[in-house]
């Protein structure tokens, strides 16, 4: 591949890396949704008609389209968030197909079946990676706050979670709506970078490899949806030079043994706390009561803030 093929690879990787993050804000809480889909596909068109035709600077209907995007998510929340999970699911990817029906249908505001141009003054390296920094630093102190500490309790059992005081409805309804913003932001991105929208653009695909990218990177921390976008739109394009019209199968292949022998995805806290417990028991010269002792109480404090 030549260096621009690269660089456009890496663009996109950043991109799936905010799709990922949107589906992991609502699978943090336990919420499992495709939406992140239909609100990129919102922010998007509303982002191409208020700049193309309204003249708003891109920079300001960027935010208003994170804004939009946030709004939309609550909605979204209002009216789902009371569903099984399974049905819950279910539901969002019922959003994704109603929003290409929707697109297809409304020619003056989406351009219908031909689609529509977007400017792309956002599509650069500076505003990918400044997005991808801001949203890496929010997610980041939410981890440490207590609604992530909320969050992790509602996912792991909302009955035990509620005897605790908190209400698992409204932690998921503030995990969509931040699942909204970024979802909302993505898209915008996405559109920046095609320069071009159109009804298959955001469809069921997009949500399917976003989640996967979750599963990959790890859905237990926020910087594991960050890592399985970019090892998951890279790998690819690594593997089709050597394995060429193969280069499917093998990434399959290898999903598959990464999600049976590292489950919880290639970035797992946990594994990391447990290995730097056994080499500090080893650079102290702990005795092997010593390091199983570690191992044990390391164990114990993973589980509780899993």
């Amino acid at each position: 591949m030549s260096t621009a093929a690269w660089l456009t690879t890496l663009q996109f990787a950043g991109v799936s890396a905010l799709f990922a993050l949107a589906i992991y804000a609502s699978l943090w809480t336990g919420v499992l949704s495709l939406a992140p889909v239909f609100f990129g596909a919102f922010s998007a068109f509303t982002f191409a008609y208020v700049v193309s035709s309204l003249g708003l600077p891109p920079a300001v209907a960027f935010l208003v389209c994170i804004v939009l995007g946030a709004v939309v998510g609550a909605i979204t929340a209002a009216l789902l968030i009371r569903l099984e999970s399974h049905y819950l699911a279910m539901a969002t990817i019922a959003m994704v197909l109603i929003g290409r029906v929707l697109i297809l249908n409304m020619p003056e505001l989406t351009g219908g079946a031909t689609g529509t141009r977007v400017p792309g003054e956002l599509g650069t390296w500076l505003w990918l990676i400044g997005t991808l920094v801001v949203a890496g630093y929010i997610m980041a102190r939410l981890g440490g706050s207590r609604f992530g500490l909320a969050a992790d309790a509602v996912r792991e059992d909302p009955a035990v979670a509620e005897t605790l005081g908190v209400s698992p409805r409204r932690i998921q309804f503030v995990g969509m709506v931040i699942s909204g913003a970024l979802g909302g932001a993505a898209g915008v991105m996405q559109a920046s970078f095609l320069q071009y929208i159109g009804p298959d653009t955001f469809y069921t695909h997009l949500g399917f490899v976003s989640l996967a990218a979750v599963v990959l990177g790890g859905a237990f921390y926020w910087l594991g949806p960050i890592v399985g976008a970019i090892v998951f739109t890279i790998l690819p394009e690594i593997l089709r030079g050597p394995m060429g019209e193969y280069d499917r199968v093998v990434t399959g292949v290898l999903l598959v043994v990464i999600i049976i022998y590292m489950p919880r995805g290639l970035v797992d806290m946990r594994r990391m706390r447990l290995l730097r417990a056994k080499w500090a028991a080893r650079r102290n010269g702990g005795a092997p009561g010593d390091g199983d002792s570690d191992r044990s109480h390391e164990d114990i404090t993973a589980g509780a803030r899993a």
